[in-house]
């Protein structure tokens, strides 16, 4: 019989075992082995059937069990122990805390999906797993961060196959309440909650759920409530789910209400307001028109406080697509914002120019999240090194006359949290070498440039490690084939050969991400032949397990999935390849460890940065891989391999797929795979060892997500919170007035006359040489402007690289028609062909970048003598 309502019922702990309930309600049990192991000891079978989840496995433990341990003096002391723990690492000071005056008060740190714990199934790939290693790094070093999102009542969508290897896709519904979350209230106790006003005289309502991640309070925004219709209670019901009016709502409540919710939290605990609102994607853009909505409430106008929201924004972009970007209709924007809906006090042109692509190539009918983005924050950056390089490229239009290299968009490259993902084993070994408080700082805090302490241990230790995590995968991909078996109508006796799948003693190659067309899930079956010989070798054969969802509406992606089921269902290679079906957090905490080699083969330049190979990484796995995204950075030969890619401009992609992939069957055939089963004099494979160390020592210490948001800290918050102090009201509406007379006065900037002392076309390394210019600025000032000489080598089309820019200085007063001298030197400091050219910019004290308005004034290509090379 079904139940017609269901109902949460909460156990009654006694005295000595409350501070249970504060341990399962922080979700630093998480990263945290002593919180987990002891979880575990209240009762093992029910910690096992609760899937690692303290607040479940206390709904489900018998009274006498709990009276039991009440009275176990053991029991109680390893809680009093661990309780003190979470009360020093939440009280105690951190990284944040021993720096320099002047650090932000608070970070507000909004995104669409935090991977939190497969216990808040609130994710569904990368960029939500990133979330949540951001805000588990900046708890662990003490950043003062308020993390913001949407709380979805069906999460992701759990995976399941059909017999014939179909994706099909079910939403199990989450009840808040049997999840690590309070609500937020009150002081009256009534549930605190945010609103949002509709087109029609509606209201979108939503009540406001916490998770403590450690330090880090997450606000989550929840739509299904009663105050709210059958179709805006649906508004949070699923992670990128529904059309488009369905995102445009779920990105207006995670970005206005987000804001409204923080407002509402600082109001209730006291926590500072932040002073740096940090973006993660697009979907949080319009947070920026909360924050203009809540200045001009103050009396600023529209202008002044669009400057003053600018200075205290951060916006990271994941995408290297402009497919990837979500991407709205004008008209449906247009309805959602005015008199009649929200933001009444900002006139729906002014919300809409934010995001329209009004630069050559755009949509001037669509409105952009990462333009309006790119907009409203003074800051933004990319995930890799060679993102940020793709992003500058990818967004050029919105800073017309800058080359790409100039557009003022920074990397920080991604990292991951290594207390969550780094096998409890491989902690251990760690704990061993230099004690159990370092090993955990090196993990979590981080600082150093290598881990040298790796060297010191043994080799035989260190492939024991390795051939036990493989051991452990090995159970645990058994287990979970048979699970999906049996989902796909296989019965009991069908599945004997799955106790003979994988070998803990072969070369395991592991291969688990999101399934759209550009991460080329089905490459290694290009030549099925050749993958057949590797798979199937007599002496050095190779197993793949392999996992990923495709996106509900992407049957390309579908097929890609049924596509690689088919081959690992044959019966001649089912005991070597495998593909496990509903990917997650549970286990990719165990496939990273197991694997011996981390595959990545996207299509370059795609992969913004692809983390999963750094937690490959931090279990002691070797990364092969195109070079893309973090790969391109750090590659060394030391502890990988890079996939040679065919991405040349006229290549075919069927005809690149192939090139690309006989280079990954020939990297696994030649150099893999002999490595991993050579064996030295002591039996051991001595230079697959190295490799592993090599992986640990110079690779761990970089791709730490607590080294990323020191980045954060140190090159993008605190210069954030520093405009956000000195853009006051006055101070904004002098750079708002400024920004207005300059784009007016700019048609009258120009560059009149180039002249340099250099006689010839050639000159000597060392030489410096004079410039003269003559400019007009028209109604402008000289102190609203920059002249600057750019020089530098020059490619065959004479455009400048690798430029040196050096500001040139005013010298007299202006002649009679007006225009003004500039001098300067231009040292001659490279040999080859080298050139130069002169421009003019807008110059603040104020501007984060020269850039920042998108004006620039150049010599004419035909008028300016002496402008273009100086020497050959």
């Amino acid at each position: 019989m079904k139940a017609i309502r269901r109902f949460t019922v909460r156990p009654v702990l006694p005295e000595p075992l409350r501070p249970l309930s504060d341990l399962a309600r922080n979700l630093r049990w998480s990263w945290h082995a002593e919180t987990r192991d002891l979880f575990q000891s209240v009762d093992p079978e029910a910690w096992s059937a609760a899937g690692g989840d303290p607040v479940r496995i206390l709904g489900r433990v018998r009274p006498a069990r709990l009276a039991e341990l009440a009275g176990d003096r053991r029991f109680l002391r390893r809680l009093t122990a661990v309780a003190d723990d979470l009360d020093d690492y939440l009280t105690g000071d951190r990284w944040y805390q021993t720096q320099a005056d002047g650090m932000p008060g608070a970070v507000a740190y909004f995104s669409p999906e935090f991977g939190i714990t497969a216990a808040l199934p609130q994710y569904s790939g990368g960029l939500g797993i990133l979330a949540g290693d951001h805000l588990k790094a900046a708890s662990d070093l003490g950043v003062p961060l308020i993390g913001v999102g949407l709380l979805y009542r069906h999460g992701y969508f759990r995976q399941t196959l059909s017999r014939d290897g179909w994706q099909q896709e079910h939403y199990p519904v989450l009840d808040p309440n049997e999840l690590p979350l309070t609500q937020l209230k009150e002081p009256d106790g009534a549930p605190a909650q945010v609103a949002l006003a509709l087109p029609g005289g509606r209201a979108l309502y939503a009540r406001i759920w916490l998770a403590q991640v450690g330090r880090v309070p997450l606000l989550l925004l929840d739509s299904d409530v009663e105050e709210n219709d059958l179709g805006e209670r649906g508004v949070t019901d699923r992670l990128y789910g529904g059309g488009s009016e369905h995102r445009l709502l779920q990105e207006m409540l995670l970005g206005i209400g987000g804001v409204r919710a923080v407002r509402t939290y600082c109001r209730l605990t006291r926590h500072p307001e932040p002073e740096v609102f940090h973006t993660n994607e697009g979907h949080a853009g319009f947070l920026g028109l909360e924050r203009i909505a809540e200045l001009c409430a103050g009396g600023l106008d529209f202008d002044s406080a669009l400057e003053a929201v600018r200075g205290g924004t951060v916006f990271t972009t994941h995408t290297p697509v402009p497919a990837g970007i979500d991407r709205f209709d004008r008209e449906l924007v247009a309805r959602h914002f005015g008199a009649d809906a929200e933001l009444p006090g900002i006139e729906v042109d002014r919300v809409l120019r934010l995001g329209m692509e009004t630069y050559p190539g755009g949509e001037p009918n669509l409105f952009n999240m990462a333009v309006m983005g790119l907009r409203l924050a003074q800051r933004a950056n990319g995930v890799s090194l060679l993102h940020g390089q793709v992003s500058r490229e990818m967004f050029a239009g919105l800073w017309p006359g800058f080359d790409a290299e100039e557009v003022p968009i920074t990397s920080v490259t991604n990292g991951v949290h290594a207390p969550t993902w780094v096998a409890p084993e491989v902690l251990r070994l760690g704990a061993r070498q230099v004690g159990t408080e370092r090993a955990e700082d090196a993990l979590s805090v981080g600082g150093s440039e290598r881990w040298d302490s790796v060297a010191e241990i043994d080799d035989q230790e260190i492939w024991e490690l390795r051939r036990t995590l493989r051991e452990q995968l090995v159970l645990e991909v058994r287990e979970r084939l048979r699970a999906s078996w049996r989902q796909r109508g296989a019965g009991n006796a069908e599945l004997g050969w799955i106790d003979g799948v994988l070998d803990p003693d072969v070369l395991t190659i592991g291969f688990a991400r999101r399934v759209p067309s550009y991460k080329r899930l089905t490459l290694m079956l290009r030549d099925r032949d050749r993958l057949l010989e590797l798979l199937l070798h007599p002496d050095r054969p190779i197993q793949i397990v392999v996992a990923g969802k495709a996106h509900p509406a992407d049957d390309s992606g579908k097929r890609l999935v049924q596509e690689l089921v088919r081959f690992a269902d044959d019966p001649r290679v089912r005991h070597r390849i495998v593909f496990l079906p509903d990917y997650g957090m549970g286990m990719a905490q165990k496939l990273y460890p197991g694997c011996d080699v981390w595959l990545n083969n996207p299509l370059r330049p795609l992969e913004a940065c692809g983390t999963s190979g750094m937690k490959a990484a931090l279990n002691g796995c070797l990364n092969l891989s195109v070079l893309d995204g973090w790969w391109n950075e750090w590659f060394q030969p030391d502890f990988g391999w890079a996939i040679p890619t065919a991405d040349g401009v006229g290549t075919d992609p069927d005809r690149r797929d192939d090139i690309e992939a006989a280079a990954l069957y020939d990297l696994l055939e030649q150099r893999i795979t002999p490595r991993f089963y050579e064996r030295g004099r002591g039996g051991l494979p001595d230079r697959w060892i190295q490799m592993v160390r090599q992986t640990l020592t110079l690779l761990g210490p970089k791709v730490l997500a607590g080294r990323m948001v020191r980045e954060y800290v140190e090159r993008l918050y605190v210069p954030a919170a520093r405009a956000h102090r000195v853009l006051t009201p006055d101070a904004a509406r002098e750079l708002a007035e400024w920004k207005t007379r300059v784009r007016v006065a700019w048609p009258g900037v120009s560059v009149d006359h180039v002249e340099t002392t250099a006689t010839t076309a050639t000159a000597e390394l060392g030489t410096t040489v004079g410039l003269r210019v003559r400019v007009g600025l028209g109604e402008l000032a000289p102190d609203d402007v920059e002249v600057q000489a750019v020089s530098g080598r020059v490619d065959a089309e004479d455009r400048i690289t690798d430029a040196t820019v050096v500001p040139l200085k005013p010298t007299g007063t202006p002649d009679l028609e007006g225009r003004l001298l500039y001098e300067g030197p231009l040292a001659l400091d490279r040999t080859g062909p080298y050139g130069y050219t002169v421009r003019i910019l807008p110059s603040h004290r104020l501007l984060a970048s020269s850039a920042e308005l998108g004006l620039v004034a150049v010599p004419p290509e035909d008028g300016v003598a002496g402008a273009g090379v100086l020497l050959r």
